[in-house]
């Protein structure tokens, strides 16, 4: 239910309501990040042994149903639910699915998947349209507190890899992903408790996530720095939610069921619930076979393709690159979640256009700008996910995530023809011992057999080998603890933005949200030019530095910082009210046409070496694909920018901010 009124009990001038959001939403977020920081590299490197192409098929079509529940879980709290039972159902689906992923089975792999899938779609819509209720229609500081809650999201997705990824890589994958459960569990907890017991919860929570912060990580000073930072800013945000939810939590009316039915013959809650109930146990075995692209529930990681095999490969054989390109668009598009995609999609935009047509002039105008910011939203999405795929393969591969203590040792040509024993790291990817070349997955064999992290091999040096450095496995970052970097930055930089809002807009200097979406999408293009610039200036190994994929991440951060929680903001501004779960779950749903163009973007970038599965090239034979691919990025990016910014005095006129709200 949308308030005409802001909540009046307020922390900083923003609804108290909105820190219990803030906390519930970061658990869940923490929960979600935790499991996708480990997502590829458990189907690469773990029981499944998947190559790049089905991996990433699997992920982008995960991510991309993930993305298209919503439209539905929206639609339901709008006409029968309310956005709080909604809430609940989702948060409970989504922490059994996060459980069942601890089972090493492909079956209670693809259920767990679908679990999240319909989890998320009852959770993410409506608790994002809550924090909407809490803000009076022409309220200054809803895009503030729109930005307040993305921060809550962020310090969860930053936790998540710093925790879930560092014990899912070091004591195995059962334990990541049982760490994600117990984010969930918490998360739902601190929404259904009453105050006093929310207050206990969250405090406890951050003590014990701060706790585990200092104490799980490499011993290097980076590692120990960033754990550190991650975990006060923890336990700060929970003394501040301490403080607001003294004054008052969640209004007892946010998110309360609709009527259903003539007055006096409404139909009863719990029928309602009992059907919804009743379709949800249906859709996970349909969503479970859609996101194993009715393999069904493959083991060898391949999906049905509808269109025929070999139109595929000729396309795939032909010497045109625009053919080719048309092979890896028409076998990913063709599989059964892409179809369904393509339903939903239609389904959507059927409903929303009658709905639209049916409004007044300005109401209507300012779904036309909803509708084509979220166009721009969808390509900037499926952009910025290569990060989970393409981005976290790359950075798990080509970037130098060694950091050696000074005087750390050097091989040299004293050294050829002996043996020497080493903690194999990513240091000696791309040298041969004993003339057999060591790869990625031949260093996740190994750590994946030995119980001692700090195992040694004996390795054999040739005359390749003068110069290789030798490290300690805790000189080693992670490479799913990169998956942090975005969220850290938005942890830090997320008030930076809020007060620059709020300076600019007290002086009448406030970008409109059509100039920020442009903004974003430019800094986007900017962060992968980052990328591609690194990989050109790569070692000779094929090694890139740290440096490019900070920047890159810090670049796609603040383009994110001016489109992802203004654009949330816009939503619950500029929809009807009738309309606005429904909106919302149509913003996400355009973030899973997104996250499915963002899987076919990162199949360019499949490598695949001469044994198979277990064996990918050296270093140096892959980091000019994933270059070629970020330099393609970067273009469109920057071109999509161009038209947005051509757009913007249109979609200002269209939001007709001096009319009364809709």
């Amino acid at each position: 239910m949308q308030s005409d009124q802001p909540q009046h009990q307020t922390l900083f001038g923003h609804p108290a309501g909105l820190y219990t959001l803030f906390f519930a939403e970061m658990w869940e977020r923490f929960s979600y990040y935790g499991m996708r920081a480990l997502l590829v590299f458990y189907m690469t490197k773990g029981f499944l042994r998947y190559e790049d192409a089905p991996a990433i098929t699997v992920y982008g079509a995960y991510t991309a149903l993930v993305y298209m529940t919503p439209f539905f879980g929206g639609m339901l709290a709008d006409k029968l639910l309310g956005a709080r039972w909604a809430v609940v159902l989702g948060g409970t689906l989504m922490a059994l699915g996060q459980l069942t992923l601890t089972i090493p089975k492909t079956w209670a792999f693809f259920a767990a998947l679908a679990l999240l899938i319909v989890g998320n779609g009852f959770f993410k819509p409506n608790i994002s349209t809550m924090v909407g209720s809490l803000y009076a229609q022409h309220s200054a500081k809803r895009d503030a507190g729109f930005t307040i809650f993305y921060m809550g999201i962020n310090l969860g997705a930053a936790m998540s890899p710093l925790l879930c990824g560092y014990i899912g890589e070091t004591y195995g994958w059962s334990w990541g992903f049982g760490l994600a459960t117990i984010g969930m569990l918490t998360g739902l907890a601190v929404f259904v408790m009453p105050g006093v017991l929310a207050r206990l919860l969250i405090m406890s929570g951050a003590i014990a996530g701060a706790g585990a912060l200092f104490f799980f990580h490499e011993s290097n000073l980076i590692s120990t720095a960033i754990n550190v930072f991650v975990g006060v800013s923890l336990l700060a945000a929970a003394a501040v939610a301490w403080v607001a939810i003294g004054r008052g939590g969640l209004p007892e009316d946010a998110g309360a069921p609709p009527r259903v039915g003539r007055e006096g013959e409404e139909t009863p809650q719990s029928v309602l619930r009992l059907i919804v109930l009743a379709a949800t146990a249906v859709a996970i075995p349909l969503f479970a076979l859609l996101v194993s692209g009715f393999g069904p529930l493959r083991e060898n990681g391949q999906a049905m393709v509808l269109i025929p095999e070999a139109t595929i490969k000729d396309l795939a054989a032909s010497e045109n690159s625009w053919a080719r390109t048309a092979a890896v668009v028409a076998e990913e598009a063709s599989k059964p979640a892409g179809l369904v995609l393509v339903l939903a999609g239609l389904v959507a935009a059927v409903y929303l256009g009658f709905e639209t047509f049916r409004l007044d002039k300005i109401r209507r105008e300012r779904m036309f700008v909803v509708l084509i910011l979220m166009f721009f939203v969808m390509l900037f999405w499926a952009f910025f996910e290569q990060a989970g795929s393409s981005v976290n393969l790359f950075t798990d591969r080509n970037v130098d995530r060694v950091i050696e203590p000074a005087g750390a040792q050097v091989v040299g040509d004293g050294d050829v023809n002996k043996t020497i024993n080493l903690q194999p790291t990513q240091e000696q990817l791309g040298y041969t011992n004993g003339g057999k070349l060591f790869t990625i997955n031949a260093l996740a064999e190994l750590r994946e057999k030995s119980s001692d992290p700090n195992f040694e091999i004996p390795w054999t040096v040739d005359t390749g080998n003068v110069g290789m450095r030798v490290a300690h496995r805790d000189d080693e970052i992670p490479a799913s603890k990169f998956q942090s970097v975005n969220a850290i930055y938005i942890v830090v930089f997320g008030l930076v933005f809020t007060a620059l809002w709020g300076y600019l807009g007290a002086r009448g200097l406030e970008p409109s949200t059509p100039s920020k979406f442009a903004l974003g999408l430019l800094q986007l293009g900017l962060g992968f030019l980052s990328f591609w610039y690194g990989a050109q200036t790569a070692d000779g190994r094929g090694m890139v530095s740290m440096v490019w994929l900070l920047l890159g991440y810090l670049l796609h951060t603040s383009g994110e910082l001016c489109l992802s929680p203004v654009g949330l903001a816009m939503v619950t501004k500029l929809s009807p009210k009738q309309l606005v779960s429904t909106v919302m779950g149509t913003w996400f749903l355009a973030t899973a046409f997104s996250q499915y163009l963002a899987a076919i973007i990162a199949q360019f970038t499949s490598v695949k070496g001469s044994e198979g599965a277990t064996k990918f090239p050296a270093p140096i034979d892959t980091v000019h694909t994933y270059g070629d691919v970020f330099l393609r990025i970067a273009i469109a990016a920057t071109i999509s920018a161009a038209i947005c910014f051509a757009l913007v005095p249109l979609l200002k006129r269209w939001m007709h901010e001096e009319s009364e709200p809709s």
